[in-house]
């Protein structure tokens, strides 16, 4: 069958559904258990999704026509499937160590990122106990400032939030990675230099902003020691595959940390990039994550379609985009620690999949990422879910809940939890317009019917569950990778490359344009668009105004 009938034969079904309301679905007991699925600590409920059992085959016959196994193992493998850049990507490498099954990853991959994972780990296990001198590490050290952006910031931000309960006592984790210097400047007011050390993560060494916010908190530092450069590399850590560069800057070779071309910086937190996550748990914990990971890895690689957690995923998001045009997904994580989740995901699904030609530079056959979107429960009942039950689009959803909290506040938990379900059971049942008429008991008949009209909630309004056992290091690592391989089944259905960003480029190109305008070393702006210039004359013009009125 070919691409375009399997379309055609989703669509039908999508066709046929469109009058079975969602609470009908529900009654169906068998249905719903065929719609959940555990792997270790994480299990996913996809029972609110609009789908029936032959809906889901249709999509699984799609997926399994689409070779997904062979290109899953190509990636595995080392396969230099980045095609743009003609490079591997093999982040599922740098936690194989924690994997059940053996690594088809080159061996001489394997053998440098073992080697890597025993520097951290030394490194680590010094600055625990308060003197990493002979890492060339100041002692003393208090607080761990990580510098970086994108995916040099996003994932070990997210995963040192995340895992606050596992923290090593008397160790602060900070981070640095918008290019204004406000966070800078309240970071300096808060800190002892002297007992301050600064990760800085750029694979080129060369990111504008992570080198703004490193010479930022270096002069610092180096105001602290009257100027002495060797007391001062004894408060920074570089994580870069340019090393000369970095040593150039003031890092020395030995206390920069590697990168690979291997490996993207979205999908990097397991790689040395995440020296501040494993800085703020300990080695344990850090290795703890890396395993969390392995398992779904392992689980990718084993399990038919049918109880695939990443491929079910990936299969609800064509659905939900391609056969029903959702142009957004909302996560809602009901967990405080999980608060830079939907950040997090924000630059793994779009920065991945946000892509409109193939990897041969065709069109794309289909729409590609929706916008992801969100924030935590219940805050964001109190926010946007008003649109989300009654607004004229569909927005499906994607919530998170942890049965076993970090915290002994039962209470507190159980309202918790007891939101998220009422929240993913209203969203699909809704009310009926009879079901609110009955609740309407003052006014005349047609006041009665104006009220219930307005407190009518259509349902219907699909969502996924994903449940945590607890938030301990290995779920947060098999959350993570769950959600790193749904990219790359996405990427294989829409036949685009996931791995590279090309879309990124344009902006910081004409940025590094536009600023030699605003600093006044190449006033010349002849070479601009009318909206630039003109936006440029009045930063100028205003800079001016606003130095006279302070002289």
């Amino acid at each position: 069958m070919s691409h375009e009938r399997r379309t055609s034969v989703l669509a039908d079904h999508a066709d046929r559904l469109a009058g079975t309301h969602l609470r009908e679905l529900l009654k169906d007991a068998a249905r719903g258990n065929q719609l959940r699925h555990r792997v270790g600590p994480i299990l996913l409920d996809l029972s609110r999704q609009k789908l029936d059992a032959a809906a889901l085959e249709a999509l699984g016959a799609h997926v399994e026509a689409s070779g997904w196994q062979a290109a899953r193992d190509a990636m595995f493998a080392g396969a230099p499937i980045n095609t743009s850049e003609q490079r591997a990507v093999l982040h599922t490498a740098l936690r194989a160590n924690g994997s059940s099954l053996p690594s088809p990853a080159p061996a001489e991959v394997l053998k440098e990122i073992d080697g890597a994972l025993r520097r951290i780990d030394a490194l680590v296990h010094a600055v625990g106990l308060g003197d990493a001198s002979a890492f060339g590490i100041a002692p003393g050290i208090t607080d761990v400032v990580n510098i970086g952006i994108g995916g040099s910031d996003l994932g070990p931000r997210l995963a040192v939030r995340a895992l606050a309960p596992y923290h090593v006592p008397g160790l602060r984790s900070h981070f640095l990675t918008n290019v204004d210097g406000q966070s800078a400047y309240e970071l300096m007011q808060q800190l002892d230099p002297k007992r301050t050390l600064v990760v800085v993560v750029s694979k080129t060494f060369t990111t504008q902003e992570t080198l703004l916010n490193g010479n930022v908190m270096r002069d610092w530092i180096s105001r602290a020691y009257g100027g002495d450069a060797s007391a001062v590399s004894r408060h920074f850590l570089a994580v870069s595959a340019n090393v000369a560069a970095a040593e150039k800057w003031g890092v020395p070779a030995a206390q920069v940390y590697p990168m690979w071309d291997f490996v993207g910086g979205r999908f990097s937190l397991w790689s040395a990039v995440g020296l501040s996550l494993a800085l703020a748990v300990g080695s344990y914990h850090f290795h703890a994550l890396l395993k969390g990971a392995a398992l779904i890895d392992d689980h990718f690689r084993m399990a038919p379609w049918q109880e695939n957690l990443p491929v079910l995923l990936s299969l609800v998001e064509v659905w939900n985009r391609n056969v029903h045009g959702r142009a957004s997904r909302a996560v809602v994580p009901y967990a405080d620690l999980l608060t830079d989740l939907t950040s997090y995901l924000q630059q793994l699904e779009m920065e991945s999949l946000g892509k409109q030609v193939t990897a041969r530079g065709a069109a794309v056959a289909q729409a590609t990422s929706p916008v992801v979107w969100g924030s935590v429960g219940t805050n964001a009942q109190h926010a946007y879910f008003q649109s989300l039950h009654q607004g004229t689009d569909v927005v499906p959803l994607e919530f998170i809940g942890v049965v076993k909290p970090a915290h002994h506040l039962a209470e507190n938990h159980d309202a918790l939890l007891s939101n998220l379900l009422a929240q993913a059971a209203a969203l699909a049942l809704g009310k009926t317009f009879d079901e609110a008429l009955a609740e309407a008991t003052l006014g005349t008949e047609e006041e009665r019917r104006v009220l219930a009209a307005q407190r009518t909630f259509p349902g219907d309004r699909p969502s996924t569950v994903l449940l945590l056992d607890a938030l301990t290091p290995e779920t947060l690592g098999a959350l993570i990778a769950l959600y790193e391989h749904k990219v790359f089944m996405l990427g294989h259905l829409w036949d685009i490359n996931a791995f590279d960003q090309w879309g990124v480029e344009l902006g910081k190109s004409i940025a590094r344009q536009i600023l030699p305008a605003l600093d006044g070393s190449a006033p010349d702006t002849t070479a601009f668009d009318s909206a630039t210039r003109a936006l440029i004359e009045v930063i100028h013009q205003r800079r001016q105004a606003q130095g006279e009125h302070e002289r």
